[in-house]
C-alpha cells in the first residue's frame, strides 16, 4: 500500500510553500515559489497554479488523499471561505469548494498561524502542556492560543491578531490597524526595519547600519549592530524588545498560559528570545513553567506540517479523505 498523504500548501506574506505531508507530520516534498498576496483572486490564482505544477511533475510513489491549504487573514474553516486577506481588502472567496472542483481531491483551509498552533499543539510544546501560546514575529506578529488543549479561534475567526495589542499607548508610530503603538509596527521585522528608516537622520555619522530610501536593513543586520553598540540599531531593537516582552506578559497576565514558543523569521538563532528574557518579569512569568523559547520545529516548515495534520484530522473525521 502506497503512503498516504495530503499535499499542503502553505501561503505567507512572501512565498508559497506546497508539498506533501503524512499522517505523522514528516514533509516528504516541499517546493517554494515567490507569493502574490496583493489580493484574493490573485492568491488563489497562484496557489492553483502551483499545485497543478506540483501534480504534473514526478512525484514519490505516494497517494494524496486531499489538498490542505493555510492562508494569511481570515478563513472560515468550517464553511471553507477565505474571508479576508486583510480587513481593508475582503473578498470572500469558497477556495476550498473551488479547488476540490479543479483537482478532484476533498480540500479544506484554515489560517496560516492556525496551521503553525496547530504543529506545535501535535509535535511541540502541546505534548507536554494543554495551555501554550505560539507567537509568529516574522514580517508581521501574530499568535494563537491553545486552552485546556482547545486552539482558540474566536467567533468570527479573528483571535489571536496579538500583533494589534497596544503595548505603547504614547507612541507616535501608527499601525496599519489605525491605532497607535501596536507591538506589529514596533517589533516585527518589518516593523524594525521601517524603525530604523525613519529614525536614521537623528543618527547620520553614529551609525553603521546603510540605510537608503528605498532598501530597508536586514534584521541580522540590525541584531548585529546592537551587538556591536551601535545607538540606531539600541534605540530600535531596545524598543521592540520592550514592547515584545509587554506583549508576552499581557498574555501571561490575561491566560495563566504555561508556555510560550516563538516562530518565525525573526526568531531564528534564538537571538530575539535570549534577549527578550531579562525583560519578563519574574513575577508575572512564575507560573509560566514551559518557559519562553524558540520552539523545536523547523520555523521554515512548521505551518506546512500543521496544514498536512489539520487535512488529515479533518478529512478522516468528515470521512472524506480520496483515500478512505
Amino acid at each position: 500500500m502506497r503512503q498516504q498523504t495530503i499535499l499542503a500548501v502553505d501561503l505567507g506574506g512572501t512565498k508559497v510553500l506546497v508539498g506533501e505531508v503524512d499522517a505523522s507530520g514528516t514533509v516528504i516534498t516541499h517546493h517554494k515559489t515567490p507569493s502574490n498576496v496583493a489580493s484574493q483572486a490573485l492568491a488563489a490564482a497562484d496557489i492553483e497554479r502551483q499545485i497543478a505544477a506540483y501534480l504534473r511533475q514526478p512525484r514519490p510513489d505516494t497517494q494524496i488523499c486531499g489538498i490542505a491549504v493555510d492562508l494569511v487573514g481570515r478563513v472560515d474553516s468550517t464553511q471553507g471561505i477565505w474571508n479576508e486577506i486583510s480587513p481593508a481588502n475582503a473578498k470572500p472567496l469558497a477556495l476550498a469548494q473551488r479547488l476540490r472542483a479543479r483537482f478532484g481531491l476533498p480540500c479544506v483551509i484554515l489560517n496560516d498561524l492556525v496551521a503553525a498552533t496547530y504543529a506545535e499543539q501535535r509535535l511541540g510544546i502541546g505534548k507536554t502542556y494543554s495551555d501554550f501560546l505560539y507567537l509568529a514575529i516574522g514580517t508581521g506578529i501574530a499568535g494563537r492560543l491553545v486552552v485546556d488543549g482547545h486552539l482558540l479561534l474566536g467567533r468570527d475567526n479573528d483571535a489571536g491578531e496579538l500583533g494589534h495589542m497596544v503595548v505603547d499607548q504614547h507612541s507616535d508610530v501608527r499601525c496599519i490597524c489605525g491605532r497607535y503603538g501596536c507591538v506589529e509596527p514596533l517589533a516585527s521585522g518589518l516593523g524594525m526595519a521601517h524603525r530604523v528608516q525613519t529614525l536614521a537622520s537623528r543618527y547620520e555619522g553614529r551609525t553603521s547600519l546603510k540605510v537608503a530610501a528605498t532598501r530597508l536593513p536586514a534584521i541580522a543586520d540590525v541584531f548585529a549592530a546592537y551587538d556591536a553598540g551601535d545607538p540606531l540599531a539600541r534605540e530600535v531593537v531596545d524598543e521592540a524588545l520592550l514592547a515584545l516582552a509587554n506583549l508576552v506578559m499581557n498574555v501571561v497576565r490575561l491566560t495563566n498560559t504555561k508556555a510560550v514558543r516563538l516562530g518565525g523569521g525573526v526568531t531564528t538563532g534564538g537571538w530575539l528570545a535570549a534577549h527578550l528574557q531579562p525583560l519578563l518579569a519574574n513575577d508575572t512569568m512564575r507560573f509560566v513553567t514551559g518557559g519562553v523559547a524558540n520552539t523545536t520545529l523547523d520555523p521554515n516548515r512548521i505551518a506546512l506540517q500543521g496544514c498536512g495534520l489539520y487535512g488529515f484530522e479533518q478529512l478522516e473525521a468528515k470521512n472524506d479523505a480520496a483515500c478512505s
